[in-house]
């Protein structure tokens, strides 16, 4: 198992800070067992670090008067939005304020002529894209989770549309901070570029909220297309699925959406979600644009698919067979935990430049195929990325050392080729050995960052850097 790394020691808690919180908050602040146990875990393996206490925020201003008392009394802050993160992101490593943000969940503008929306930190993608309907628009970041905007701003977050669309990197306008003494900033703007300064919100989207916490984003939105159509693609082997990928991305076909199965994660969508596809290496692919656009689209990325071995497409075109299969894919993550009853998860991903996709995968299964362990693999692979879920029975040490091994491996591999150690997942505590082994030098850097904004450790303490 991942080791905690060493916080702060712990604040004790008391009555009196208690009764400060619960003047500020009233019936909004809660020490209450069940609720801070919410709060101590993610959707993975790691073990519940709960806080010493829960306050449910409702704007920028309640989160730094929230923070201002935290300073007061040296106690430590973590940010929760919906809990989806999968690194321990959200554990109180050194207990500690929890600061809910998912009642903040207010969509404060539209504009529809500049493509772009400002919303609160709790607001979640599926509320967002709700809101949006009949404007046109949507925001196209999907990491399946049904995460809070907050969140993904703080994770750095993308998804399956990311091949086309990009991250949140890049769809992240501006936030509004608050800082680790209950400042209150604003970073970038509605400008659709920038030479003005530092690029703080670069330096605030990904920092997991260690260095302050998001709690209003604008964001960047998009046309909803004229046409969209899915379709379901089996191959002979893994190889001939990763080349068609590698190939339609060097073709400068615009996909939207290419995603990776292998077999066993195949057969455990089919199961868990009652579909019939065939069990083998199958790529899922959406297309977007003009009807004449995506009928090109499919047509070119077919032809590749047939020369490595695909076979004819099974396509979705209605809404409702497209969200069928979408959801199919995201609920894979519990598919594979169907597939052994009462197991854990422990979900990783790693990111490779595309040119050397097919070595990190093969070599990767090869590594399973000669191990013990059950490791479904699933991947937004047009843009290099793929995951594996080990499941495991956390109670089993044995298990545990092999699904180690096992990352280990596929991380160092990754980072020899060029690539990273997560994609999309954050670091969290659970990958910040692989965040100093790649970031070399730079991590110490890292560390100096986070000293100039938060110089008592207080922001969400053990994750990413080690202060």
């Amino acid at each position: 198992m991942t080791a905690v790394p060493a916080a702060q020691p712990r604040v004790a808690f008391t009555d009196e800070m208690k009764a400060e919180f619960k003047a500020l908050l009233g019936d909004r602040f809660t020490t209450a067992a069940a609720v801070r146990e919410h709060h101590g875990k993610d959707e993975s393996y790691h073990p519940n670090f709960p806080p010493d206490g829960v306050a449910f925020a409702t704007s920028t201003e309640e989160v730094s008067a929230i923070v201002k008392l935290c300073a007061k009394h040296k106690l430590p802050i973590i940010p929760f939005g919906t809990g989806t993160s999968l690194e321990g992101g959200v554990a109180a490593l050194a207990g500690g304020v929890c600061i809910d943000v998912s009642t903040m969940k207010e969509v404060l503008r539209v504009s529809p002529e500049d493509l772009d929306v400002t919303v609160q930190a709790g607001v979640t993608r599926k509320q967002l894209n709700e809101h949006l309907r009949d404007t046109g628009l949507f925001f196209p970041i999907d990491p399946g989770a049904d995460a809070s905007l907050g969140g993904m701003a703080s994770t750095r977050a993308s998804g399956t549309n990311a091949v086309r669309y990009g991250t949140m990197r890049e769809n992240v306008l501006g936030l509004t901070v608050v800082l680790a003494d209950g400042r209150v900033i604003r970073t970038g703007g509605r400008a659709r570029k920038s030479a003005a300064g530092y690029d703080l919100t670069r330096l605030f989207v990904g920092a997991e909220g260690t260095l302050g916490i998001i709690t209003e984003v604008t964001l960047r939105l998009y046309g909803i297309p004229e046409a969209i159509s899915s379709a379901v693609c089996p191959f002979n082997d893994i190889r001939g699925a990763v080349d068609t990928v590698i190939q339609t991305i060097q073709s400068g076909i615009p996909v939207a959406r290419i995603e990776l199965l292998d077999e066993v994660q195949m057969d455990a969508v089919n199961k868990y979600s009652k579909l019939d596809y065939k069990v083998a290496p199958t790529l899922f692919f959406e297309f977007h644009g003009t009807a004449a656009g995506v009928k090109e689209q499919a047509e070119m990325v077919a032809a590749i698919a047939a020369e490595f071995g695909g076979s004819e497409f099974t396509w979705a075109t209605r809404p409702e067979d497209r969200s069928k299969l979408w959801q199919a894919r995201h609920d894979g993550y519990y598919a594979a935990l169907a597939l052994r009853p009462g197991s854990k998860g422990w979900p990783t991903d790693v990111c490779v430049p595309i040119s050397r996709l097919a070595d990190c995968i093969l070599e990767t299964k090869k590594d399973i195929a000669e191990s013990s362990m059950l490791a479904p693999l699933v991947g937004h692979v047009g843009d290099g990325n793929f995951h594996l879920v080990y499941v495991i029975d956390p109670d089993k040490p044995e298990e545990m050392a092999e699904a180690k091994r096992l990352n280990d491996r596929m991380v160092d591999r990754a980072l020899a080729m060029g690539g990273t150690c997560t994609g999309e997942h954050g670091i969290g505590y659970g990958k910040m050995e692989f965040l100093e082994k790649e970031a070399g030098d730079a991590f110490a850097v890292m560390g100096e960052l986070k000293r100039a904004f938060d110089p008592d450790n207080r922001m969400n303490p053990g994750k990413v850097v080690r202060i």
